[in-house]
């Protein structure tokens, strides 16, 4: 079986008869407290039956994020950029501009109220993501995300090409996925990127992949489609934009 074969055995679409997921993108950059406070007030929504499931793609100011498992000794830069602390799942992470953040806000009740298995849907986005553009990420089962092979390196080398962080309140998701496209990848360099020490961190420019976010955009909105189901674009969320 090929690889997005492979992924999109993964289905997690949800039950007959829901509504199609928002699909929402925001040119510019978007502040990372604003960003959450519309997530938090969207996912309570969603849990009360009150707002559509939502995918929400962005870009963020250069930050540190540190999730519910960050150690302390991983930020090592704490003077670089500002420094979130988040109630999402895993560790340090940087987001900047040129990463393509998506916030995704989806009730696992119409779904399946299964973690592990929502997290195997999110890498296997990725994963069908990524090979779009022939590029092969794959899974490990000791670390969260996505990872690709760097022969050129060494022969045991890899690089993480994309983080996973998430959050469940009464079964309606929020945090998401974040995808290398062309960050600054020397920003990483301020923490240990979620907890991993032995491998370091790529994106596509760096594998040669020329790419624009809004061709990344086209390509990923496919990939969602075959494995949460069914779209419709909607206006972004009206937040101040941050200075760039």
């Amino acid at each position: 079986m090929s690889n997005l074969r492979d992924s999109l055995a993964v289905q997690f679409h949800a039950v007959p008869g829901a509504e199609p997921v928002e699909w929402a993108i925001t040119d510019g950059l978007v502040g990372y407290e604003q960003a959450v406070a519309f997530m938090e007030a969207r996912a309570e929504a969603i849990a009360a039956g009150q707002a559509r499931e939502m995918v929400w793609l962005l870009e963020h100011p250069p930050l540190y994020t540190a999730g519910t498992s960050a150690d302390a000794a991983d930020l090592v830069d704490p003077d670089r950029f500002p420094v979130h602390q988040t109630g999402r799942g895993g560790q340090y992470t940087y987001h900047g501009p040129g990463q393509r953040v998506a916030y995704v806000m989806l009730d696992l009740r119409r779904r399946a109220p299964d973690l592990r298995r929502y997290v195997a849907a999110l890498e296997a986005w990725i994963i069908a993501s990524l090979d779009g553009f022939n590029i092969r990420g794959e899974r490990r089962e000791d670390r969260v995300g996505v990872w690709v092979r760097r022969p050129d390196k060494g022969e045991t080398a890899e690089d993480k090409i994309a983080a996973i962080g998430i959050r469940v309140r009464r079964w309606a998701t929020f945090h998401g996925i974040s995808l290398n496209v062309e960050p600054d990848l020397s920003h990483f360099s301020g923490i240990v990127p979620c907890g991993v020490t032995e491998h370091g961190v790529t994106s596509l420019v760096d594998l040669g992949i020329p790419v624009t976010l809004p061709e990344v955009d086209a390509v990923m909105r496919t990939a969602f489609e075959e494995i949460f189901g069914p779209t419709i674009r909607v206006e972004a969320p009206l937040l101040p934009r941050h200075a760039a």
